[in-house]
């Protein structure tokens, strides 16, 4: 049996880009440090040397211009840019180049507009970053209808889903959680897509349903293989595509379990988590034996101090705590 070789989260997001445009020379890349520095966190490493300034673009600490001209080209047909949007709490400069321009231009053509753009960008807390650095901001986008949004877990569905995302005509949201570019894991050399709207079990369960996003998905499992040990066991979705949602694999597997705990990196209030609560409690309430728990970070702005940054983020405390009172 052959061994797949194990490469990191960023290394993977690279490959995917660098098949992408070898492939397409329509597809160009853009935005902060992505071609001399190759990227604040290496993703875009490479890629200049490779592909040169015509298709590797270092733009200006201008969000709004960048987005806007990405938008644009998408529009022109003449090229599907990746863009990268540094962190993903800079999205406010750039908001209406998203929500108003890209989310809503081929709806407001009646289809004839595509709008091929990915908007590369970094979330979460972890690394000191501080409070204007370090959010999850991923349900402002899922609210708005017209953008996909895809926020992976592992370095193998990061490729997959970077290269699905590009290839789509539609625009994407591409997450990436700042805690996971190191990571390693199981990634095959040659290109593969995986489907937007798809999500995936991380482990099977019959007791209770965990559905968790990003590094989060990572601590369910922690908790997830303890409780085994006593006997319980934990069914794990990631969704991985946050729009499209599979709401059938989610739905199938609390129809199953009867429990529910949504964990989420994000601000409790009109979340993700309260959307996946909804969805539970409308479509499989006949299902549910006790109340659905959501494990959220606070509703503070992110902390600098590593001691209270740890305490603000969803731990693997908080998300057993949650699994024992659903039981």
């Amino acid at each position: 049996m052959a061994v797949v070789r194990e490469i990191t989260f960023a290394q993977a997001l690279n490959e995917a880009l660098d098949y992408e445009m070898s492939k397409d020379p329509k597809v160009v890349v853009m935005g902060e440090d992505v071609g001399q520095y190759g990227g604040i966190f290496g993703v875009t490493k490479g890629l200049l040397e490779k592909y040169g300034e015509e298709r590797v673009k270092d733009t200006p600490i201008a969000e709004s211009g960048f987005i806007g001209t990405g938008v644009g080209a998408a529009a022109s047909g003449l090229l599907r840019p990746v863009v990268e949007l540094m962190f993903i709490d800079f999205l406010g400069v750039a908001y209406d180049q998203i929500y108003n321009q890209a989310a809503k231009i081929r709806y407001m053509f009646g289809g004839k507009a595509k709008i091929p753009i990915v908007i590369r960008t970094v979330s979460g807390a972890g690394a000191s970053a501080a409070a204007q650095h370090s959010q999850s901001l991923h349900a402002l986008f899922v609210h708005v209808p017209g953008l996909k949004v895809v926020y992976p877990s592992t370095p193998y569905d990061a490729k997959g889903l970077l290269i699905s995302s590009i290839e789509d005509d539609d625009p994407v949201v591409f997450i990436e959680h700042k805690m996971l570019y190191g990571v390693k894991g199981p990634v095959p050399e040659e290109p593969y897509s995986i489907p937007l709207g798809e999500a995936d079990i991380k482990k099977e369960g019959k007791d209770v349903t965990v559905v968790a996003t990003a590094l989060m998905v990572y601590r369910a499992l922690e908790v997830a293989e303890k409780l085994e040990e006593e006997g319980i066991s934990v069914e794990v979705i990631d969704p991985r595509s946050l729009v499209p949602l599979d709401e059938e694999t989610i739905l199938n597997s609390i129809k199953k379990t009867g429990r529910l705990v949504i964990v989420d990196e994000a601000y409790p209030r009109c979340s993700f988590a309260t959307d996946i609560a909804a969805l539970a409690v409308s479509k499989a309430f006949d299902s549910l034996k006790a109340p659905v728990k959501l494990v959220t970070a606070p509703s503070t702005p992110v902390p600098f101090s590593p001691a209270l940054e740890k305490e603000w983020v969803p731990s693997t405390e908080k998300i057993e705590t949650a699994i024992r009172e659903v039981l």
